[in-house]
């Protein structure tokens, strides 16, 4: 019987690609980069944004850790498959798949009787396709290497869903089940991370201070309403690591207790 200690958590000798890493500034992906180093991988910080996928991955070396920058746009094939090639390129291979990437801020929050097919395609295209293309691109690593982590951002916004994002992030959560299912056998894990409200670049242009849906939810939520997107990595870490090695499957809310499940 193995007892538990805290090098379970850490993650040297690993390599993790975190999509959409690169973004707005103060981001999501950005803190799962740094976290994830922080603790030892070494990081491809991947994004649509080459020049700013550089900037985090400038912070990381700089600070000591091991990281580079690629330019992927996960809605199409050829170019998740170059992400992997590059990731095994640079450090080997890769142990660990952080499906960030997604359309948020630049998404129509029309109501669905009236959104154009256009952008519902393109959102799925993003939001679902893209998350599938990076995990079918980096899976043949993770079995020759033994095992993986697949980490989807999904969102609370998916509990119930009401309109376009929330509906590609609840199909999310359905690729994450179906992932979980099909690649166990083969040692990798899936999980979804459901943030609540993020104190985050887009978050912010999303629902700035004193908007109604802020004012919502410090009423509803236990805790409080809105968080820092470092707040998500200590849920991150734990799935991607050999602490968390036996959940899979399995959506996690960080939202200060809005999402609530019996």
């Amino acid at each position: 019987m193995t007892e538990f200690s805290l090098e379970q958590f850490s993650l040297g000798g690993k390599v993790a690609v975190v999509t959409g890493a690169g973004g707005r500034g103060n981001s999501i992906g950005r803190a799962y980069a740094k976290g994830l180093a922080s603790a030892g991988a070494s990081v491809v910080v991947a994004d649509l944004n080459l020049e700013g996928a550089n900037a985090v991955a400038d912070e990381i070396t700089s600070s000591g850790g091991s990281a580079i920058a690629v330019a992927v746009d996960v809605a199409e094939e050829a170019s998740t498959k170059a992400m992997a090639a590059a990731a095994t390129e640079a450090f080997g291979g890769v142990d660990i798949l952080v499906n960030n990437a997604a359309l948020m801020v630049d998404i129509s929050y029309d109501s669905l009787e009236t959104v154009g097919m256009e952008e519902w395609r393109k959102a799925f295209s993003v939001n679902l396709d893209g998350a599938l293309l990076c995990s079918r691109a980096v899976v043949p690593s993770m079995r020759e290497r033994g095992g993986g982590a697949i980490v989807n951002q999904t969102s609370g916004g998916a509990f119930p869903a009401s309109g376009l994002y929330g509906v590609t992030k609840l199909a999310l959560v359905g690729l994450t089940t179906s992932l979980a299912k099909q690649f166990g056998k083969d040692n990798i894990t899936c999980n979804a991370i459901a943030p609540g409200n993020v104190a985050s670049d887009a978050g912010k242009m999303l629902a700035p201070d004193g908007s109604p849906f802020l004012q919502f939810l410090e009423n509803v939520v236990a805790t409080k309403a809105q968080g820092q997107p470092d707040e998500l990595v200590g849920t991150l870490l734990l799935l991607c690591s050999d602490a968390g090695k036996w959940i899979t499957g399995q959506t996690i809310n960080v939202d200060g207790g809005w999402i609530m499940r019996s």
